[in-house]
C-alpha cells in the first residue's frame, strides 16, 4: 500500500487521524511542501474504483478535516487522485501552490451548504418569483452561491452557497423561514460539505 490517495489541500500544521478511509486504510495524515499539506492515506492502487462505500469514506474524511481543531479550511479534491511517490505529490504541490493559496484563501472559515426546492407532481408555481424570494433571504447572508443542474422537471432551484461558519445558524433560520412560507414546496437542504462547488483547482494523478 506504498500509493497515496489525496482528499484534499491544508495550509499550517499537519493533519493526522484513524479513520475508516478509502480502500480499508486505517490512518490518515499529511504530506508537506513548505506550509501546503496534502491530507491523504495509503492505497494500493492509483487507479481505484469510485464505489458508494468509499465515496462515502471519502466524504468523511473531508468532514473530519473541516472540523479539526475547531474548523480547518481545506481545498477539496475530487474522488480518485492518487500518487506513487511522495515526491511526484510534493512537485504537483509545489507547481499548483499559487492556486491552492487562492483557493485556501476562499474557503477560509466557510463551509458549503446546498438548497434543492422541490414542487409536487403536476403542481403549478410561480418558478420566477420563489426563486426571487429564496435569493432575497438567502444571498445576503451567503458569502457567494452557485446554481446546480435541475435535473428533474419538478426541481424549482436546485443552488449551492458559500457561507461564514458564524453565519450558519442565521442561514439555517432563513431556509426555515422559507421553507414556512413555501408550505407547498419541499425545501431539501444538506451540508455541510467541504466547498467542491467554489474552488477549481484540479490535479491529475500522477504514475
Amino acid at each position: 500500500m506504498n500509493n497515496r490517495y489525496v482528499y484534499g489541500i491544508v495550509d499550517g500544521d499537519p493533519v493526522e487521524f484513524k479513520a475508516d478511509a478509502v480502500r480499508d486504510a486505517e490512518y490518515v495524515y499529511t504530506i508537506s511542501h513548505r506550509r501546503l499539506g496534502a491530507v491523504v492515506s495509503d492505497v494500493d492502487t492509483t487507479d481505484p474504483e469510485e464505489t458508494d462505500e468509499d465515496a462515502r469514506r471519502h466524504d468523511e474524511v473531508l468532514r473530519e478535516i473541516m472540523d479539526h481543531d475547531g474548523g480547518r479550511a481545506i481545498v477539496p479534491m475530487q474522488f480518485g487522485m492518487a500518487f506513487e511517490t511522495d515526491r511526484s505529490l510534493k512537485n504537483v504541490l509545489r507547481g499548483a501552490r499559487p492556486a491552492f493559496r487562492r483557493a485556501l484563501n476562499d474557503v477560509e472559515g466557510r463551509i458549503e451548504l446546498g438548497l434543492k426546492v422541490v414542487r409536487e407532481e403536476g403542481e403549478d408555481v410561480d418558478d420566477e418569483a420563489i426563486e426571487a424570494h429564496v435569493a432575497d433571504e438567502l444571498e445576503p447572508i451567503a458569502a457567494q452561491s452557485v446554481p446546480n443542474d435541475l435535473f428533474s422537471d419538478r426541481l424549482v432551484l436546485n443552488r449551492s452557497y458559500l457561507v461564514e461558519r458564524e453565519d450558519r445558524e442565521t442561514f439555517d433560520d432563513a431556509v426555515a423561514d422559507l421553507e414556512e412560507a413555501h408550505d407547498d414546496l419541499t425545501f431539501r437542504y444538506t451540508g455541510p460539505f467541504a466547498p467542491y462547488s467554489f474552488v477549481d483547482v484540479t490535479i491529475g494523478a500522477q504514475r
